[in-house]
């Protein structure tokens, strides 16, 4: 009986084999067909999830999203907009029988609310200026939403004579901020009446000129209410001029919806303290924090604070991960956690009474933003793999087993050859063990030759985990038949702190070694070609790019680099979070104790060893890397008669965002690895 099973699931492989043969690699139009899911909650009352889906309209350069609800088993989905006009947040009333969103069009934005599950939805309130990060207080009663507010005089009010004069004007830093000029507005926190209108909406931040939530990333996860509704709280980072710049001091504000009162519950902490919420009970506020101002890669923590006593306790004090979501279950004995664990982010248990900090997910997936019923039964998240785009899951707050609730992307996903992945460690040149993933392409077969690519992580402290990228999409970087090997080098988050620690004041030093090492184990094996391996990256994976040209040895056959720092001098004056050169850098490069590190780390103290081939990327609205880095770079390579290409976006960010856009750049990036590897896709 052994024998025959064995057979069976021998011919069953075969079988799959073949299938899998006959179906071809996915492509950038294919990748841009993909639906994406995001916002995505659990009913207070456990039966349905709440989410947006968006799907890229290539033709037209644009992506149109619309939000729904699907059943905890995933057997019902209702659509609860059609319009396809830009939607956002969309969030449950606290019974379950509303929900509400942000929708934008012509110019003005507006409030939507919608009776469920049978409701047409109805507008309470428009604003003429942007809005966003709705959400209802647990009453019911109220909205909290945050919208821009001038709180600067224009440049037209000072010379009301020139009124056509196209004019900026500062007097102290930051002038500009990852992809925008400062102008007049900031993002206050308001709350209004959930009947509206907007015209009742009052400013919980009157007169500050700071924002909320903190720019670029921050969203509605930095605000929370009171499960009383009698308060409500906040991130901000309240400085400004040169100490907005050079450091990281955010703070947890608490504003009293009767009285107006506000206080700083973090006072004295001087890092990035975030993410404020309340234990149902009422009794703690969790947040995140770092330890050290201007190191905004520090170790992130999970902080209670004691309403009663101001106390403040470190819940991770023992967990050397980072925290990055996070939920209180519904007794308040214990929190959910999202963190990094080498490659992936699991999903944590932690007990308040103990400390203790176990794993609850499991398996090579990222599990991201969980949200549980008010029942503390049931457990909802996302999960994603390199090869599969993200989908909603559940599984029991007890533990069993994960149930797939949304399938958007299943069957169009499974028309495609899947790439496949695994993790490895290799050894570094001083002896110790790096993680890698090692993707494969296509239908990939052992006994033939690949060319490899080595992908540089940027950040520069950043995992490379399971996620299922649209920029970075590992199934369709391996489509053209390479290998990739994508190495966590000293400096990713997932090993413990003292690994990310290392690549500060070393950032062409043993991160580097970790990555060529990475490079140099995989051309021992027989299915690499060691003739055809290329390096790519963006941002600190550009730098790498950048670094390794001068450096590599005859590693590396063409280099790509998007959004890369070529000049640490010329980055230091002109990025706009200073706080990153002065930590990673050690301080401006006028300064005589750093002069030896920006001698030892910046790419373009190497120029004169370039000889390698190289293509470049960059948007013109980078402001963390301007483009002119690129453009230095680009000047290097064609005064040193290099085979080299640039390719500029003046209306993209240090992201390529819209899909024609990066159809271009996916197209030209392996036209170039292609012709200087001889690769024949």
């Amino acid at each position: 009986m052994l024998k025959k099973i064995s057979i069976c699931m021998l011919i069953a492989v075969s079988i799959v084999l073949q299938l899998n043969a006959q179906k071809k690699a996915i492509t950038v139009e294919d990748l841009y067909s993909v639906t994406r899911i995001s916002d995505y909650t659990i009913s207070p009352d456990g039966k349905w999830v709440l989410y947006k889906a968006t799907k890229p309209n290539m033709q037209e350069n644009k992506s149109y999203g619309n939000i729904y609800a699907v059943s905890i088993d995933g057997k019902q989905t209702i659509q609860i907009t059609n319009d396809n006009e830009p939607k956002s947040y969309p969030v449950w009333g606290p019974k379950s029988d509303r929900v509400a969103y942000i929708a934008s069009k012509d110019g003005t934005n507006h409030i939507y609310v919608c009776d469920f599950p049978n409701g047409t939805p109805s507008k309470v309130a428009t604003f003429n200026e942007d809005i966003g990060n709705l959400d209802y207080a647990p009453n019911g009663n109220y909205f909290s939403f945050t919208k821009k507010v001038k709180v600067r005089q224009t440049v037209a009010e000072k010379y009301p004579n020139y009124s056509k004069a196209n004019v900026l004007i500062y007097d102290s830093l930051p002038a500009r901020h990852w992809d925008h000029w400062i102008d007049e507005n900031v993002s206050h926190l308001f709350i209004m009446p959930v009947s509206g209108p907007a015209s009742v909406a009052r400013d919980v931040m009157q007169g500050e000129p700071f924002d909320t939530p903190l720019v670029p990333f921050g969203g509605k996860e930095e605000i929370a209410w009171s499960p009383d509704s009698k308060e409500i709280a906040y991130t901000c980072k309240k400085y400004a001029g040169v100490d907005f710049v050079r450091n990281t001091n955010s703070d947890i504000y608490i504003y009293q919806i009767e009285g107006g009162g506000t206080k700083n519950i973090t006072e004295g902490m001087m890092g990035y303290d975030k993410m404020p919420v309340y234990s149902p009970d009422g009794k703690t506020i969790a947040f995140t924090s770092q330890l050290r101002n201007g190191f905004e890669s520090d170790k992130v923590r999970l902080m209670l604070y004691n309403r009663a006593n101001a106390n403040l306790s470190d819940l991770t004090k023992d967990f050397d991960q980072w925290v990055f979501n996070y939920l209180w279950a519904p007794d308040s004995r214990n929190i959910f956690l999202t963190a990094t664990n080498q490659g992936t982010y699991q999903i944590f248990k932690a007990e308040i009474s103990t400390r203790k900090i176990t794993q609850f997910s499991k398996g090579n997936c990222d599990f991201t933003s969980p949200s549980i019923s008010a029942d503390g039964k049931t457990i909802v998240f996302g999960m994603t793999n390199m090869a599969r785009p993200l989908e909603i899951c559940s599984i029991p707050a007890s533990g069993g087993d994960v149930v797939q609730i949304t399938r958007l992307n299943t069957e169009f996903i499974d028309k495609f050859a899947p790439s496949t992945f695994e993790e490895r460690w290799i050894k570094s040149t001083d002896g110790k063990m790096v993680h890698c993933w090692v993707v494969y392409p296509p239908n990939f077969d052992k006994n033939k030759k690949y060319p490899l690519i080595t992908y540089c992580q940027g950040g520069p402290q950043q995992m490379i985990s399971q996620a299922y990228g649209y920029r970075w999409n590992m199934s369709l970087l391996t489509s053209r038949g390479y290998v990739i090997v994508a190495p966590n080098r000293r400096g990713c988050p997932g090993f413990g702190q003292d690994w990310i620690d290392a690549i500060t004041h070393d950032w062409g030093g043993m991160p580097m070694q970790d990555i060529m090492a990475a490079t140099d184990s995989m051309k021992k094996e027989a299915f690499i070609d060691p003739d055809k391996c290329v390096a790519m990256g963006a941002s600190a994976g550009g730098f790498t790019t950048f670094w390794l040209a001068g450096n590599h040895e005859g590693r590396y056959k063409a280099f790509m680099s998007h959004c890369g720092v070529f000049d640490f001098v010329s980055m230091y004056g002109s990025t706009e979070e200073l706080f990153f050169p002065d930590w990673e850098y050690g301080g401006p490069y006028w300064e005589a104790q750093n002069k030896a590190f920006y001698e030892k780390n910046s790419p373009h103290m190497f120029a004169d060893k370039w000889d390698t081939p190289m293509i470049i990327s960059t948007g013109e609205k980078d402001f963390r890397v301007p483009y002119t880095q690129s453009l230095e770079a680009f000047t290097v390579a064609q005064l040193k008669g290099l085979a080299s290409e640039l390719i500029v976006y003046p209306e993209e960010t240090h992201f390529i965002a819209k899909s024609q856009e990066y159809a271009v750049w996916f197209n030209e990036v392996f036209n170039f690895f292609d012709r200087h590897t001889g690769n024949k896709p």
